[in-house]
């Protein structure tokens, strides 16, 4: 990845049941913010996606495009763009860590490139607002859920 930005939380549940929700994109709409539609492509062997197709609405994002994703087990995801109406480039990653209490620290990773000129402290204040949005919606979700 080239410049990114990175931020971590720490969700009450244990990594498979992160990755588990990490990994229901059609629920995406419910939880994560500016998510209109979502659909799976193509699944992997195990169950998961290997591509996903978003919209998304949420500034200073706006845009239709499909992601392709590599699964590491429960302890990490990353994506790259496929294609995109506006985003050039769109790399990303959760990194689950298991803290040993039943929790785990989620770190989210991105770095994202759009085809209109963006001013780079306005383009990582965007990675920022994705990323913490992400996140918050992320533990509310995990959390909300009944334990396994």
């Amino acid at each position: 990845m080239a410049e990114q930005t990175t931020s971590s939380i720490v969700v009450d549940a244990p990594p498979s049941a992160v990755m588990d929700v990490i990994a229901d994109f059609p629920a995406y709409p419910a939880w994560a913010k500016g998510m209109r539609n979502v659909e799976v492509r193509g699944d992997l062997v195990d169950g998961r996606a290997q591509e996903v197709f978003f919209e998304l609405d949420v500034a200073p994002i706006k845009d239709e495009y499909t992601l392709a994703y590599v699964w590491q087990g429960d302890e990490q995801v990353t994506w790259t763009l496929v294609e995109g109406k506006i985003l050039r480039a769109l790399d990303g990653a959760y990194v689950l860590r298991d803290l040993g209490n039943g929790s785990t620290e989620v770190t989210y990773r991105l770095s994202l490139d759009v085809t209109i000129p963006l001013i780079g402290m306005l383009k990582r204040k965007g990675e920022k607002i994705l990323i913490d949005t992400a996140l918050k919606g992320l533990k509310k979700r995990v959390e909300s859920l009944p334990p396994a």
